[in-house]
């Protein structure tokens, strides 16, 4: 049996290399640097220099009717807090928000399926947007009073119309801006109608989804706020927005910022443990989004 023979190997492939000499290695980066380079320690750093610069303007102001000093604001929100009229209120917001904004989403979700199905509902939903998305919430709060009386239908009514034309949006350009790859690969599979919208256009478009969710709750938040101030005030009770206007008008100005700041706060919390883990567990996996 003959010895397998090997081509030879052509000169100009064989390259010597020269030994490594002494390598530098990077030097770590300072303390200081790497302290600047951590995100969540610039933002608070951020928000301690605007909160000196609020506490310096109360104090030059020395005016707490116009602006109280950020101790005071604290204090008031601490004593709320743990006499349980804040948490009460935000308690009446919050069920209150999470039914029109349930209500909207899926009204949303439905008629953008519904648009990227047929012609007729593209053509509605292109109408009712252009009609009825440059409508403030706020301006149906007569019509909302005269349909469903004083109370939280008159609210989930208000909410639905402020969340439903931005998720619609927003979930519809999500759904045109699907490759034809992947509509083709759905076809290929055999799928059409509602299992055409669930397994392909939806998780493809689920960025813009996202997207639309965020702006429908920042939306939703706002409109419940501006319409607890009107409906809280005509019925004797309401949440924060009711809360922030009873303040005002007793002039207790501690605790109107004390009802903004639960707002605010409110609003950090679900960006941060509920938009952004759906994000990391969703679009950013996939490596749909950085």
């Amino acid at each position: 049996m003959t010895e397998h023979s090997h081509p030879p190997v052509r000169p100009e492939y064989l390259k010597e290399l020269e030994p490594i000499g002494d390598v530098q290695l990077a030097q770590p980066l300072p303390l200081t640097q790497r302290l600047w380079n951590f995100a969540p320690l610039r933002k608070t750093l951020l928000l301690l220099v605007l909160a000196l610069l609020w506490e310096a303007g109360a104090r030059w102001q020395n005016n707490d009717l116009m602006l109280p000093g950020l101790v005071q604001v604290i204090h008031a929100f601490v004593e709320d807090t743990l006499s349980g009229e804040l948490p009460a209120k935000v308690a009446i917001s919050l069920s209150t928000l999470i039914k029109g904004y349930v209500i909207g989403t899926v009204l949303a979700l439905s008629l953008s399926a519904l648009a990227v199905s047929t012609r007729i509902g593209r053509d509605l939903l292109s109408s009712l947007t252009a009609m009825l998305n440059p409508l403030p919430a706020i301006a149906l709060l007569p019509v909302a009073l005269l349909w469903f009386g004083l109370g939280n239908n008159s609210l989930i009514f208000v909410l639905i119309h402020s969340v439903l034309w931005p998720m619609a949006l927003n979930t519809y350009t999500g759904f045109m801006g699907v490759s034809e790859t992947l509509r083709m690969t759905g076809r290929n599979y055999g799928l059409s109608g509602l299992r055409y919208v669930w397994h392909i256009l939806i998780p493809a478009a689920l960025p813009s989804i996202i997207s639309g969710l965020k702006i429908g709750w920042a939306f939703s938040w706002r409109t419940l706020i501006a319409a607890e101030l009107v409906f809280g005030a005509s019925s004797g009770q309401g949440g924060l927005g009711w809360y922030i206007f009873q303040n005002r008008n007793e002039l207790y100005t501690d605790r109107v910022f004390a009802g903004l700041a639960a707002v605010i706060i409110i609003g950090l919390l679900v960006d941060a443990l509920v938009f952004s883990t759906l994000e990391k567990l969703t679009i950013k996996r996939w490596g749909m989004q950085r």
